[in-house]
């Protein structure tokens, strides 16, 4: 039996049947449209299709609002999200793709489904299955590739058109345990990054960072980016990360925190958040040294106040690991019982006064001068204990 043989179409309708999720009832409302790439590759492997891409001949737009729910339309690449009960599905028009210049966002242009296919990244994601009639379209290489678990490039211009199919490439490997084709692997190390824009690299890294392993490609793409990866010091940041805080973020701040420029950085078009803890990683050792001077709660509220956790978890990781972790864990949540109204209320005059007092009693009781509640609180504030 051959590759193409040994992978039935049908296996990819049945999986469609089975999220419930309304994807299948697509094949009633536009009969040429297909389910395509990652559904269809991780489906034909045994394992479960992360998301669900629909290609369709036609306009995409227009049947995402025929099958209702919310819509979101990204009309300049001919792609429309569909959200709905709970479920999401993103249909794109079959289309063909063309680049002014290396690195730039594509053009594109209506087109059959077979062109679709030809404009993808890597055989193995060029494969499509009708939801009507549950006829197979791929790339000819693609069930051998799949069957050898390995990954190709479609075109040798593919990694000069989007050099972010590099970190594709390397994501892709690790996920799915395939070899890249040595020939793939020549193109992409001859690769140029400096053509593609922050905002796509910083995509790209999103979606390393959404990894079960994100850290393996990253290593992998350590001489391609200004990143560095120490996996010790990533895990022990990682031990360290509250569940409040964002462990995506910790491992990005980590690794960019030595060689990253703050100006690499700002086009990576990271949320005023998120940029906050990734600039502040690059303090992280002298946080951690000012953490190890700290004797006393206060004192560290003093030196931590502001920080995000993310960045304290650095931090610990790099040495004070037990005084980061306590600060993490407890400390940073104590809170008063009292407030600037009750002061008010005591007859102590607005003004700097009020926070001040909250500040002093607020040292006290974290350092365990204060054990006696409400009453207790408001005397040490109005200087007023025994």
């Amino acid at each position: 039996m051959s590759a193409s043989q040994s992978f039935a179409p049908e296996m990819v309708i049945e999986a469609l049947a089975a999220r419930r999720d309304g994807a299948a009832a697509l094949a009633a409302r536009a009969p040429r449209a297909a389910v395509v790439g990652g559904f269809v590759r991780d489906t034909l492997l045994g394992s479960s299709p992360r998301e669900i891409d629909i290609v369709v001949e036609g306009d995409a737009a227009a049947l995402a609002h025929e099958i209702g729910g919310t819509v979101t339309e990204h009309a300049a690449f001919g792609t429309a999200r569909v959200e709905r009960d709970g479920w999401s599905i993103d249909i794109a028009m079959a289309r063909t793709e063309t680049y002014s210049k290396p690195g730039a966002l594509p053009q594109v242009a209506p087109a059959t489904l077979a062109d679709d296919l030809r404009r993808r990244d890597f055989s193995v994601n060029a494969i499509a299955v009708t939801l009507a009639g549950a006829e197979m379209i791929a790339d000819a290489r693609a069930a051998d590739d799949l069957a050898a678990r390995r990954l190709r490039v479609l075109h040798d211009a593919g990694f000069v058109d989007d050099p972010t199919r590099v970190m594709r490439l390397v994501r892709y490997a690790h996920r799915l345990g395939f070899e890249i084709d040595p020939h793939t692997r020549e193109l992409a190390d001859a690769a140029a990054f400096d053509s593609v824009s922050g905002a796509r690299i910083g995509a790209e890294l999103r979606l390393i960072l959404a990894e079960d392993d994100p850290i393996a490609p990253l290593r992998d793409l350590a001489g391609r980016l200004p990143v560095t990866v120490d996996r010790e010091l990533i895990e022990r940041a990682l031990a360290l990360t509250p569940p409040d805080a964002q462990t995506d973020l910790v491992i990005l701040a980590t690794v960019t925190r030595e060689r990253a420029p703050q100006e690499w950085i700002a086009d990576l078009e990271l949320t005023a958040s998120e940029r906050d803890v990734v600039v502040g990683a690059k303090q992280a050792p002298s946080l951690a040294r000012a953490i190890e001077r700290c004797a006393t709660p206060s004192e560290l509220r003093e030196a931590l106040r502001g920080v995000p956790p993310e960045v304290v978890a650095i931090a610990g990781a790099l040495g004070p690991a037990q005084a980061a972790a306590r600060w993490l864990s407890t400390l940073r949540h104590v809170a008063l019982d009292i407030g600037g109204d009750d002061l008010l209320a005591a007859g102590v005059p607005a003004g700097v006064e009020i926070g001040a007092r909250l500040d002093r009693t607020l040292r006290r009781k974290l350092d365990g001068e204060l054990t006696g509640g409400r009453d207790v609180e408001l005397a040490s504030a109005l200087g007023e204990e025994a």
